[in-house]
């Protein structure tokens, strides 16, 4: 989707909002048109990339990659908890093409957002299919499909008229999902209802990959027009949310929320969707 580009309002003043993460302040900026995918890059597409080039993740590199724990089977050999997190498990074998393990498969997952692929990973395919990341503003202001200083991609409202609109965890994060939305692990790239700029699963389902360094205050005082982020960093920006996000611990959907992996990690709820220039 081409889309035109010029100011709006990046961030958040929402008390909502996570300190750590520096969602604020709100503040002008001005992006040049640009395109970007309707869709995250799905499984079909990542294939042919893999088939086409080679390319080895980092997960197949490593062995490994976290996973949720309650989409892993009951016999699963003993995994290793994060200590933050113990609901992500560390499952050998696990990668793009085994989402929960190596006794999974992406049979039926085709449309379905690629997972278990790092920065590093959403890198080499845009180099292969001569796109790029998009920055983190023109992530933002395609998420907001031209709505300004709204809480969500489509308004303030999380299920208006009792909609729902993205795919996040409803019932007791992490014992209880009541699947509300109609889906435990990852939705079709295309699920849902699009915003207003025609664009799919901008809140929930899988975080994305965006072009930026993070930092929790660079952006306060750094140029407004066509930034691009910190020089350099520890970490990547995600932006978007996931299956996993809940309001009792992340209500990271949020149009403004923001978050941060290295480069070289995978789970099985982040991937990426690609931008172009105009």
């Amino acid at each position: 989707m081409l889309l035109p580009g010029g100011a709006f309002l990046m961030g958040t003043d929402d008390a909502e909002g996570f300190a750590d993460d520096g969602e604020g302040p709100v503040r002008e900026v001005t992006l040049r048109a640009f395109w970007i995918d309707p869709v995250a890059v799905t499984v079909e597409r990542f294939a042919a990339f893999v088939d086409g080039t080679g390319h080895r993740t980092d997960a197949e590199a490593f062995g490994w990659s976290f996973v949720f724990a309650g989409l892993l089977p009951d016999d699963i050999p003993g995994t290793r908890g994060s200590a933050e997190a113990p609901w992500w498990r560390q499952v050998f074998g696990a990668d793009w093409r085994h989402p929960e393990g190596p006794r999974s498969d992406i049979s039926g997952r085709g449309t379905h957002p690629v997972v278990h692929v790092s920065w590093r990973d959403a890198q080499a395919y845009c180099a292969w299919a001569g796109l790029r990341l998009p920055t983190e503003a023109e992530w933002e202001y395609a998420a907001r499909g031209g709505l300004s200083r709204k809480r969500y991609a489509w308004g303030d409202e999380l299920t208006p008229g009792g909609r729902h609109m993205c795919n996040i965890w409803q019932g007791t994060f992490p014992s209880h999902n009541t699947l509300e939305d109609g889906y435990l692990g990852t939705a079709p790239a295309a699920s849902f209802e699009a915003n207003g700029f025609s664009l799919y699963n901008m809140a929930g389902n899988v975080w994305e990959w965006c072009a930026d360094w993070f930092h929790r205050d660079f952006h306060a005082t750094a140029a407004r027009d066509n930034p691009t982020g910190p020089p350099a960093g520890n970490a990547r920006v995600i932006r978007g949310g996931s299956y996993l996000c809940h309001a009792s611990y992340c209500n990271r959907y949020r149009v403004a929320a923001r978050s941060s992996n290295t480069p070289d990690s995978s789970t099985g709820n982040t991937g990426f969707r690609c931008a172009h220039d105009a």
